[in-house]
């Protein structure tokens, strides 16, 4: 029983992440803005927040858990908007070939995470190639007070800091926001059909540009997570793997749709950590963690071959809208 517990509470924390980049990549797509640089904005979210928390907390100031949440969750909201309006610029305004642009953004986010996380490893004269925030990340990891007297149950929901729960919430208010509102009524028109969006009195531009830097902004918080409270506020460069990726195969997974995203994301954390808890070898060991992608593939031919309306992708996903030629 105990090994159940501990399998899901870390299949839980393993798919923290992949539900915040999820959740913001679907709110981009919705847009029509394919962003394949969504690996590098959580990067980028991450080390953000590692640079606040890590000169609040060498400030020699007395540290106040209020703002050991607020400065690392305010520094990765800003870096991974800047890099969110950074790819709008190029493909909203510039044109620029969408795929192409969040590749780039992926390598430039990794890029820049691993030079400012090498900075900070030498200021610190650290022996090992980290940077330890773990003051800070005892804030992020607080779990509700009640949570040990309620056995069992409180173990496996209530055990968690309050990023698990705000992942939830956010994708939840996303997807009665997409289906519910006039405003995610006119996001989805803009993905499917920007010209008659436009037509409709619309501004395009305007939706694209706020789609992609507020979904780029919760995929940042996915970042700060995985830092902050999955890692108990360590850095390591390179040390996010593919969890970015794995993301935006969730997207493709949870078919566009933002509730069923949080259930895959779970489904992903425990594939994902699976050959920790059966007899495997090493070499077998890969294969075991290629299971979300395997899944993703299968969800992928399915819908491919149903085609219903309501399990495809934004009509004009990764295609630009000139409005000239509308």
């Amino acid at each position: 029983m105990d090994i159940i517990i501990t399998f899901i509470q870390r299949a839980i924390m393993q798919g923290t992440p992949l539900l915040f980049g999820s959740t913001g990549e679907i709110i981009t797509e919705k847009s029509g803005n394919l962003n394949l640089g969504i690996p590098g904005i959580m990067y980028i979210g991450g080390i953000s927040g590692v640079i606040g928390g890590f000169f609040y907390q060498n400030s020699g100031v007395r540290l106040n858990s209020f703002l050991a949440i607020l400065i690392p969750t305010a520094c990765a909201l800003l870096g991974s908007a800047l890099a969110s309006l950074l790819y709008c610029f190029l493909t909203v305004t510039l044109r620029a070939n969408q795929n192409v642009t969040g590749l780039a953004l992926t390598t430039f986010g990794v890029g820049f995470g691993n030079f400012f996380g090498g900075s900070l490893i030498r200021l610190v004269n650290s022996d090992t190639p980290s940077i330890s925030l773990v003051t800070l990340s005892k804030a992020f990891r607080k779990p509700l007070p009640f949570a040990e007297d309620l056995g069992v149950f409180g173990e496996l929901f209530l055990s968690y800091g309050f990023m698990v729960y705000l992942a939830v919430i956010i994708a939840i208010a996303a997807g009665v926001i997409l289906t519910k509102t006039r405003l995610g009524l006119n996001l989805r028109a803009v993905g499917e059909n920007p010209a008659t969006a436009d037509a409709a009195g619309i501004n395009v531009t305007a939706y694209k540009y706020g789609a992609t830097v507020i979904g780029g902004m919760i995929a940042g918080l996915g970042g700060l997570y995985y830092v902050m409270d999955y890692s108990n506020g360590g850095w390591e460069n390179n040390a996010f793997g593919d969890r970015g990726w794995l993301a935006i195969a969730l997207v493709i997974f949870a078919v566009w749709k933002p509730i069923i995203g949080i259930i895959g994301s779970y489904l992903f954390g425990g594939l994902y950590i699976l050959y920790n808890y059966i007899n495997v070898s090493m070499s077998v060991q890969p294969l075991i963690q290629m299971l979300p992608y395997v899944v993703t593939i299968i969800v992928l031919i399915l819908i491919s071959i149903r085609k219903k309306r309501e399990t495809q992708p934004p009509a004009s996903l990764g295609q630009p809208y000139f409005r000239e030629e509308r």
